[in-house]
């Protein structure tokens, strides 16, 4: 078996699994809100920017990535699968995005005792379509001795060793889906994606897409939800919030199902997003609750960077579609 196959041996394997029966294997690392939200507490807070690799095999390594000889990227893998035949194994799998010429079926393997990652995992992409076939892998195991995260993107594999932040699972599919969207004749964006529903002069009303560009934390997403004012029959349809894939045929396709929030400072003037923060479904990293157990987004003592996996369901303002047909307008 190659290193890099889109398979593993393990002592145990625990395959189709739903979000339910994953948040009862993660009990241990839960706290509950008030709210009925999962609440955990990790050890890292925030992604590893300066641990994370791509492997130079036929690629070309972007000026601000860090590049991994195969050599290397060959021997990881091996002590990694290795190890991996003494322990019990999550295997989670999910569809990227929901447009039918443009999604990517993804699997993630993670150690059972880490199955809070899954569950997170689970609830920001989109169950496996009916012709789901895996298309990218990342192996994740949190425990390893080594802080190191791999990505192979000619073998459609990455490896997350050694931190157990979930933003890592989450980055490793989207930079893989980014990148395959690249060699097709398209671009991954970092950006936040609405339809802008407005009356025209002569024209009735018409929508509009907009796409939202911003760093993390700087106001992407808030922006992304806001109603900018409109009222029916004008209005906002809100799309994604993070990374869409400009491609040919597919305008402005979405990723994700669920929204990956930063909370800090998030209240009842933001109210969209503290709407959705509220619901049962939502999952936390790093935010503090109160005695009454309470979501407490002003508390940053554990870390600036707390988060939540927020369901686009739970979004006032979203519909069925997570792609926009056209882009008209950047900000």
């Amino acid at each position: 078996m190659s290193p890099f196959d889109h398979s593993i041996e393990a002592g145990n394997i625990l395959r189709g699994l739903n979000p339910e029966q994953l948040r009862e294997l993660a009990n241990h690392h839960e706290t509950t809100a008030s709210s009925g939200a999962a609440r955990f507490i990790t050890e890292a807070r925030s992604r590893s920017a300066k641990q994370t690799y791509i492997v130079e095999d036929g690629i070309e390594v972007g000026v601000r990535q860090q590049a991994m000889s195969v050599e290397r990227a060959t021997e990881l893998a091996n002590q990694v699968r290795a190890h991996l035949k003494t322990r019990e194994m999550i295997e989670v799998d999910c569809t990227l995005g929901d447009h039918p010429n443009w999604r990517l079926g993804c699997r993630l393997y993670v150690t059972s005792d880490y199955a809070r990652l899954g569950y997170m995992w689970s609830q920001s992409l989109f169950p496996p379509a009916d012709d789901w076939k895996c298309d990218y892998m990342s192996i994740y195991v949190p425990d390893w001795p080594e802080r190191v995260i791999f990505a192979h993107p000619t073998e459609k594999i990455s490896f997350i060793l050694g931190t157990d932040y979930f933003g890592e699972a989450k980055k490793s599919f989207l930079r893989m889906a980014m990148w395959d969207t690249k060699q097709r004749g398209g671009i991954g964006l970092h950006a936040g994606s609405k339809v802008l529903r407005v009356r025209q002069p002569t024209a009735g009303i018409q929508d509009f897409g907009l796409l939202l560009f911003g760093l993390s934390g700087t106001g992407k997403t808030t922006l992304t939800v806001h109603d900018c004012g409109l009222s029916s029959p004008e209005g906002v349809v809100i799309r994604q919030d993070d990374v869409v894939l400009l491609t040919p045929g597919a305008g402005a396709a979405g990723t994700e199902n669920g929204f990956f929030i930063k909370t800090e400072g998030l209240d009842s003037s933001q109210e969209v997003l503290y709407n959705a923060a509220l619901s049962p479904s939502s999952i936390f990293e790093n935010v503090m609750l109160k005695d009454d157990g309470s979501l407490n987004f002003d508390d940053t003592s554990l870390t600036s960077n707390g988060r939540g996996v927020v369901l686009r369901s739970d979004v006032e303002g979203t519909d069925d579609s997570v792609d926009l047909e056209k882009v008209n307008a950047l900000i």
